[in-house]
């Protein structure tokens, strides 16, 4: 294949953005290791991990000049008369998979970015939106800092009477609340699976039990977005992955039980300056020791929230969880320390000025973490770059509050369905500046598409409610 100009000039800057000794210490790393196998990993338009396997002896030619592949058949992104485009590792973000350690076919993986044919990044690839986002926080002189909470379920697997496994199963795994450990069954898979995402590179901070049965939580360290989103990706196929070798299905859906708290990705932020390399969220004067660039912050999320919610709650099932009660945070308002309201900021500690930050508590665990990480972002640098104005914090339990009083304090709800998100989601400049328009209407379209399905079928609460009486 004869390369124009344009591609080996990027692909000579590619190549720059690793060093000589990183190749050289992830090729040792997997000599020494024994490694057989290579997973090119990458994600769709949902968020939802990617691979093309290669042995381990072909990676270093896939690090030089990436690997081809058919982007028409990967939800969101090329068309078929578009198709081809081409993977390049990131070699920061190798590991080799922990808990393959011993076995003959160990493998390792790594993500990439997606490249269009003529070397320029893919409009559709979510790593290159929250890229380009990243880098307009760097020209503002902004590092954007998260650190999210993971929620999911673990259910005992169950078999039919044949042996096969059933694809649906929503029986916990044990009878634990919030923070117990005599009823926790399922510590050690926890503790497996913070064991082997510190070995992939994620700084776990904290694993505990969550307030429903069958509930957990792992929290690790802030990081930068990207490397954070990185991380999500890690974590999720981590605990799939050790949950079955304890015959437990692990599910990162919303609200997988009626009547009982649903799982959420509340995810922590902060600005830090990238010279001073200190955080700018904190003033000693300011309200809850929030800057005035903090608050702008604040104010952009909260402007744009109704209209990027199906972004960071993107699945019919988001909008089970996201009503009130179960903590769950509808009413579009902020506060210090109030769990009920949609951003939250946690109390300071004397001494922890790096630790002062924002809480989201919206999103979900569904949610595809670049884009979300990546509107997110832009809606705060949005409020920063128009001094959009902070509203008054509530410090009242906001779901106790009748509706006339929401009203007279003008606080508004986040949609009630994903078919209300949708329709929020087309009227934002901001998320269509922010995703580009192929990923914008490939996102639109696709989650119309689920809408639909969904509004069109029929469910058993229906059939038990209305069949026996009409």
């Amino acid at each position: 294949m004869t390369l124009n100009l344009k591609e080996l000039i990027f692909r000579v800057i590619y190549n720059l953005n690793f060093s000589k000794m990183q190749k050289k210490e992830v090729l040792s790393l997997i000599e020494k290791e024994g490694v057989q196998f290579i997973h090119i990993q990458f994600v769709d338009i949902y968020g939802i991990l990617k691979a093309i396997t290669i042995p381990a002896g072909k990676f270093e030619g896939v690090i030089e000049d990436g690997i081809w592949m058919d982007g028409s058949s990967i939800e969101g992104f090329a068309r078929i008369f578009e198709s081809d485009m081409y993977l390049k590792p990131d070699l920061k973000t190798f590991f080799i998979t922990p808990w393959e350690k011993g076995e003959e076919a160990l493998s390792a993986r790594v993500f990439c970015d997606v490249f269009s044919p003529d070397g320029t990044p893919y409009e559709g690839d979510p790593r290159s939106i929250l890229k380009k986002v990243l880098k307009e926080a760097e020209k503002m002189g902004y590092i954007y800092n998260v650190g999210p909470e993971l929620e999911f379920f673990l259910f005992k697997k169950e078999y039919d009477e044949n042996g096969n496994e059933k694809t649906v199963s929503t029986v916990p795994n044990d009878s634990g609340g919030y923070f117990d450990v005599n009823t926790d069954t399922a510590g050690d898979v926890r503790k497996e699976a913070a064991l082997a995402v510190n070995e992939m590179g994620v700084d776990v901070e904290a694993i505990h039990h969550e307030v429903a049965t069958g509930q957990h939580e792992i929290d690790f360290r802030y990081a930068d977005a990207l490397t954070a989103a990185d991380n999500i990706s890690k974590v999720k196929f981590a605990v799939k992955a050790i949950s079955s070798f304890y015959e437990l299905y692990a599910t990162f859906m919303p609200k997988p039980i009626a009547g009982v708290n649903g799982s959420g990705m509340h995810v922590h932020q902060s600005l830090w300056d990238i010279k001073k390399k200190k955080n700018v969220f904190f003033d000693p004067k300011g309200d809850f020791h929030l800057s005035q660039i903090a608050q702008y912050f604040v104010a952009g999320q909260l402007k744009h929230m109704q209209k990027i919610c199906a972004i960071l709650s993107p699945t019919v099932n988001s909008y089970k969880r996201l009503v009130p009660g179960y903590e769950a945070p509808v009413y579009v308002s902020w506060g210090q320390n109030n769990r009920s309201a949609l951003i939250r900021v946690p109390r300071y500690t004397k001494g922890r000025e790096n630790a002062v930050r924002v809480e989201l508590r919206s999103p979900d665990p569904t949610a595809n973490p670049y884009l979300a990480f990546a509107v997110m972002l832009a809606a705060g640098l949005d409020g920063i770059k128009n001094k959009v104005k902070v509203p008054n914090s509530i410090a009242e339990n906001i779901y106790e509050l009748n509706e006339k009083k929401a009203k007279r304090l003008r606080i508004s709800t986040l949609p009630y369905s994903l078919g209300k998100a949708i329709e929020n989601l087309e009227k934002s400049d901001l998320a269509k500046d922010t995703l580009g328009n192929h990923t914008f209407s490939k996102f639109i379209e696709a989650k119309r598409a689920e809408w639909n399905s969904y509004r069109t079928s029929v469910s058993e609460w229906e059939l038990g409610k209305y069949l026996p009486i009409y």
